[in-house]
């Protein structure tokens, strides 16, 4: 672990280049026998692949393979993320989706990639004032990481996005982590942390003493200033910016 501390410890130089940067990324992964890795930022409605790898590489194929049987779609390994605020491991995602309708799919995912040497891994993610904006994967031969390794691959995780991020785009750096300013009052706090649990508006209101009508109007004041499209929307939001878990 000497690579992943001294990454930890290093105070960048403000003139240090991605490149540089990314050497020491590599540098702190590899000592600890992964072979291969991406930091990536999370993608919106109209990113660019481009835009969205910082860093890594996969064995040659796997991305065309990935693409073309679109394993996008049920990678359980994206799927997970939504559910962990910890760096987790491939097999924990995947137990987490057993009784799901697509795992047999998930499993064929599984199989094509330990047939390109992805035979396990680890996902990290990284999130900032406005909920999740990346994600550290590390992957290779089987490799069992202790909980003070999680820990220490979750901070490298932040340090490297933040880093890498700062110089190949300093006004998302910027936007990303700056202060989230939501003024929502007690009782919207309230109806959002029911809304989570899956509560219908009849069932907020009796459990808050309200009327049905009086937690939808709550529910339009929370979607307003979440700029969500609907209460589905409203919970993935309030997800991401830690508002409920």
């Amino acid at each position: 672990m000497n690579a992943v501390l001294k990454f930890l410890d290093a105070k960048r130089n403000e003139e240090e280049g991605a490149e540089s940067i990314r050497e020491r990324i590599s540098r702190a992964i590899n000592e600890l026998g992964f072979d291969y890795f991406t930091l990536v930022r999370q993608p919106g409605p109209e990113s660019q692949a481009s835009d969205i790898m910082l860093e890594g590489k996969w064995p040659k194929g796997w991305p065309e393979l990935y693409v073309k049987r679109k394993y996008a779609a049920v990678d359980p390994l994206i799927r997970y993320l939504g559910h962990s605020q910890r760096g987790y491991r491939w097999r924990e995602a995947m137990e987490a989706f057993r009784e799901d309708s697509h795992y047999k799919r998930m499993e064929r995912m599984m199989v094509d990639a330990r047939r390109f040497g992805l035979e396990d891994g680890y996902v990290f993610p990284v999130h900032g004032r406005r909920g999740l904006v990346g994600v550290l994967t590390v992957s290779g031969r089987p490799i069992d990481l202790s909980p003070s390794q999680m820990a220490m691959m979750d901070a490298l995780s932040k340090k490297a996005f933040w880093e890498l991020l700062e110089v190949l785009d300093p006004d998302a750096h910027e936007r990303l982590s700056r202060p989230v300013s939501l003024p929502l009052t007690r009782r919207e706090m309230e109806t959002l942390e029911y809304l989570g649990y899956g509560m219908t508006s009849n069932e907020m209101g009796a459990t808050l003493g309200l009327s049905a009508h009086t937690v939808d109007w709550y529910m339009n004041g929370i979607q307003d200033k979440l700029n969500a499209k609907n209460r589905h929307h409203v919970v993935a939001i309030a997800f991401r910016l830690g508002l409920i878990s």
